[in-house]
């Protein structure tokens, strides 16, 4: 806290007993900003042994932080080292009920408590590893939102950037592309000009884990991808989606191109890129599609992880029934 907002403290709180009161909030204060010595030193391990990102690494140790702050607030680093499993549940308890965090976010703060103690059992500073065993409080299972078959043609029709073949082309061949695979955003960005055979009507793509597999395009995706390629400049790079610069889309770039359809389309409710996913595996499966087929389309380890879009097709044609009834329309 900078020297010109000390006066202004003590002013406010004037009457209050201020001066104690402001020496308190000035040394917690300056405790907070004072890096951590054993926070450091995970959070160095998780970037140059564990390869993690530098954003993972920031998230990973502000929750750290919190963990020592809520055991002591002086962030004692003995009191960090040695905490216990009771430290945990008593933190797990804190965040769900007075912070009111979802069981999402609780997992999040577990997950970078268990890589922490893991940490300090690999490295020598505690010879056990309190959170083994410990369970984070499950997370209640959303279905996917996805757009009727409907509304993806209305998206896919939509009208944006006439002015701009470029754009145009470009933006469009993006969203053909995103339902005609199924591929996440992430995915797709990563994908070079080598990585399509317009020919045969397949993408290699490179999923998590730096897996690679094989997936279909229909025909309409071609001639979408075909157009875009008669104008995608020539570039340094052989990403298959670049900007006018002539550098690799970002996914923000994806998220701002989709939204502009999304509008022009019409669609009022939620729907982002990744919508299209489900809903290219909700409607392959109401269509008699194999789920063992859609499962390595979308490229999921386990067949469980997709087995979620038979309850998405269920709640879908649920909700079709009710809409389209002729008994239920004008109830």
């Amino acid at each position: 806290m900078s020297t010109s907002c000390r006066p202004k403290i003590t002013r406010a709180l004037k009457g209050q007993e201020s001066g104690h009161f402001v020496k308190q909030l000035l040394y917690e204060v300056s405790v907070a900003r004072e890096p951590n010595p054993l926070i450091e030193a995970f959070s160095a391990y998780i970037r140059l042994e564990r390869g993690l990102s530098q954003s993972t690494a920031v998230a990973y140790t502000g929750d750290l932080d919190d963990f020592a702050r809520f055991l002591d607030k002086r962030r004692d680093e003995a009191r960090l080292a040695h905490a216990d499993v009771n430290d945990a549940r008593r933190y797990v308890m804190t965040l769900m009920g007075l912070r009111k965090y979802s069981a999402a976010a609780v997992r999040r703060r577990i997950a970078s408590l268990r890589a922490f103690f893991k940490y300090l059992k690999r490295t020598g500073r505690r010879s056990d590893d309190p959170l083994s065993d410990f369970k984070p409080p499950k997370e209640p299972k959303k279905l996917p939102k996805v757009l009727t078959e409907r509304e993806v043609s209305k998206l896919l029709a939509a009208k944006v950037h006439t002015d701009d073949e470029f754009l145009f082309s470009r933006d469009h061949a993006i969203a053909e592309l995103l339902y005609a695979t199924g591929i996440r955003v992430a995915e797709l960005v990563g994908l070079d000009t080598a990585d399509v055979d317009r020919e045969r009507r397949t993408l290699r793509v490179t999923g998590k884990g730096n897996k690679q597999r094989m997936t279909l395009m229909n025909k309409t995706a071609v001639r979408a991808l075909n157009r875009w390629l008669a104008v995608r400049p020539a570039s340094q790079t052989d990403a298959l989606f670049v900007g006018k610069s002539g550098n690799r889309l970002t996914t923000r770039t994806i998220q701002y191109a989709f939204r502009a359809l999304k509008d022009a389309a019409g669609i009022e409710r939620f729907a982002s890129p990744h919508t299209l996913r489900h809903s290219f595996a909700t409607h392959l499966l109401e269509r008699g599609a194999d789920l063992v087929v859609i499962k390595e389309l979308l490229g999921h380890e386990n067949l469980s992880t997709t087995q979620i879009y038979t309850n998405v097709s269920l709640e879908h044609i649920r909700q079709t029934y009710d809409d389209a009834h002729p008994r239920d329309r004008n109830s």
